[in-house]
């Protein structure tokens, strides 16, 4: 894959211990304020479809803890692949919210990398 850029995002969830609400907020994060108004120009055909994303999730819980389909969701144009490895974190919030779905007082975060570009 000719990559174009790269971006790195942080996703957290603080109530609900939810690791997929986790790696798609990391993955919004990482696109979320960028614009490539270039990008069809450079790609194959110009077509937007034939961009390739490349998602790197750092997840500190069993990656079939993460629904990958959602998070492919995440990304509105190309062909998104999703690779789960150790990393991210744990710790405490401080407070058990029972209302808000906690079971316990752990905050789980993800790191998110964000390789786009297009298969030469």
């Amino acid at each position: 894959m000719k990559v174009i850029f790269i971006e790195i995002g942080m996703g957290v969830d603080l109530h609900g211990q939810d690791a997929t609400v986790a790696a798609t907020r990391a993955c919004r994060d990482a696109i979320q304020t960028n614009s490539m108004p270039g990008l069809r120009a450079i790609l194959p055909g110009q077509d937007i479809q034939n961009m390739r994303v490349r998602v790197k999730l750092g997840v500190p819980v069993p990656a079939d803890r993460v629904d990958i389909e959602k998070v492919k969701a995440t990304f509105p144009y190309g062909q998104v692949s999703v690779e789960i490895v150790p990393g991210g974190l744990i710790c405490s919030s401080g407070v058990v919210l029972p209302d808000k779905g906690d079971a316990n007082d752990e905050v789980i975060v993800v790191n998110a990398a964000v390789e786009v570009g297009y298969e030469e």
